[in-house]
């Protein structure tokens, strides 16, 4: 006969089933919902409507039993000054169990356990790109406000003395070019004596 044996095994011997709902619970009172299987969320939703009736009454003595179960001092002070105030409001009930169909594979029938009162969580809406590229742009500084005023003095000396030689580089009268006709009649009153020289060789031959 069945007496005094409460609860499913899942399978399990006594230490890994502990750890199993231990896990689960943990899970469900970081994240706020776990998708599990259903037997396992029966089990697990035990364990943490009892850690959250120990986070209401808050004594020393219930953090240390908390602490026995999670091992964890973070989470237990979470438990004790976040999770358990929000339902305060409550008798019971602080964990749903919403069924969500078999798995693929094993069959297995899947469900959401999840705690009723849940902390709302802000998203901060992103910045749009151009306007943050606009400001980086006005937050960076321009060469000309970076430059010491030393060296901005130095700089319109060097354009000023740039525009002067410029100036005088246009004065300067350029030598004019000679066209190659001309020169090639040049070349020939040169060598126009010694071509009569060797013409009259030439005839006295």
């Amino acid at each position: 006969m069945r007496h005094g044996i409460a609860g499913n095994k899942l399978g399990r011997n006594s230490t890994a089933r502990k750890a199993t709902v231990r896990d689960i619970a943990k899970a469900t009172l970081i994240q706020q919902r776990v998708c599990t299987t259903q037997a396992k969320a029966k089990e697990a939703r035990k364990l943490v409507d009892k850690l959250i009736t120990l986070g209401k009454k808050g004594t020393l003595a219930d953090k240390r039993r908390a602490f026995a179960i999670l091992c964890d001092h973070k989470l237990v002070s979470n438990l004790f000054s976040k999770t358990s105030p929000r339902f305060k409001n409550r008798v019971g009930g602080y964990t749903r169990i919403i069924p969500l169909g078999n798995r693929r594979g094993d069959n297995a029938r899947l469900a959401l356990l999840e705690l009723t009162e849940k902390e709302e969580i802000v998203i901060s809406k992103p910045k749009s790109t151009a306007a943050a590229k606009k400001k980086d742009l006005e937050a960076v500084p321009s060469k000309a406000e970076t430059q010491k005023p030393e060296e901005k003095i130095q700089v319109k000396d060097s354009v000023e003395k740039d525009v002067k030689d410029q100036g005088s580089k246009k004065d300067v009268v350029k030598p004019k070019q000679v066209a190659p006709a001309a020169e090639k009649e040049k070349r020939g009153s040169k060598f126009s004596g010694l071509r009569k020289i060797f013409n009259r060789k030439s005839s006295g031959k």
